[in-house]
């Protein structure tokens, strides 16, 4: 798709619309870190925020959108507020309680997306299937009540979500996931796509291991920008919708400016299959210790 802005939108497929680039706000500390930091992203431009209640910011957040919306710079819809279901939380009841916590902790009357986090945590392990299942029904129940619009999942692979769609009675739009220069899940990404979710791409920086990648480097100074706007182009391009994260003014602005560039097939599959990045590899949701 060929965006021009922060602004512009992927469309979903339950109908809803999501803008091409989220703030990404995973390790911002809660305070005035995050509170600044998300206050900059809505200043320049950026109306999708991305949390979760393992961040424990949603607070700061809620704060920041508050203030946004106070000074009337935009209105509640024109922005997409995103969270996640905490590790803790799996089950019906716990999900239920989890959602009311995040919607008073965010000051909010209803949310975008809501996601389960992470599909096998290890409170849960041994009955995964009907902790996502039940988990999953109470979200459900949040979107006929008008308190969720859209309903996802992270860090699932293909059999979680063949597990999850044999109760789902909605089916979740966005599968967020681990997507970065050399990182590219294709298993993950062809099973989601199949089953009509759209990628998000978190770490598209591969948390800042990538910015001394010299042919990355090399890639930005064709295009005469930085290493981190090629990372978040790239994800563009793959039809990916990435989360960008930093507290630096300065930074989440550049991160922002990628539309005035276009990168060549040639230097997306170089991207895409870079070797040696440093770059943690992808996490098993089956053995995380959280």
């Amino acid at each position: 798709m060929n965006f021009k802005s922060l602004t512009d939108k992927y469309k979903l497929s339950d109908g809803n619309e999501i803008p091409c680039i989220g703030f990404g706000t995973w390790q911002s500390k809660d305070g005035e870190e995050c509170y600044d930091a998300v206050l900059a992203a809505l200043e320049c431009g950026y109306r999708h925020i991305d949390t979760a209640a393992a961040y424990g910011n949603e607070a700061s957040v809620g704060k920041a959108v508050s203030e946004f919306l106070k000074q009337g710079k935009c209105k509640r819809e024109d922005l997409y507020i995103a969270t996640k279901l905490h590790n803790n939380d799996h089950g019906y009841e716990e999900a239920k309680a989890a959602i009311e916590k995040s919607l008073k902790d965010l000051n909010l009357k209803y949310l975008d997306l809501y996601l389960i986090h992470w599909p096998n945590p290890i409170k849960t392990r041994s009955v995964w299937q009907t902790a996502n299942a039940g988990a999953y029904k109470a979200m459900e129940e949040a979107v006929r009540e008008g308190k969720i619009r859209s309903l996802g999942i992270s860090n699932f692979r293909q059999h979680h979500i063949e597990e999850l769609l044999k109760t789902a009675e909605i089916k979740p739009v966005i599968n967020q996931i681990k997507l970065c220069p050399g990182i590219t899940q294709p298993e993950t990404v062809s099973y989601s796509r199949s089953q009509g979710m759209l990628l998000e791409a978190y770490s598209p920086m591969g948390t800042g291991l990538i910015l001394e990648n010299e042919q990355m480097k090399k890639i930005a100074d064709e295009h005469k920008t930085s290493v981190a706007q090629v990372c978040v182009r790239w994800c563009l391009q793959q039809g990916f919708l990435p989360l960008p994260k930093s507290v630096k003014a300065d930074r989440i602005r550049q991160n922002a400016d990628v539309f005035s560039f276009e990168l060549t097939e040639r230097e997306c599959s170089l991207i895409g299959t870079l070797k040696d990045t440093g770059i943690v590899p992808v996490r098993d949701p089956d053995t995380i210790q959280f």
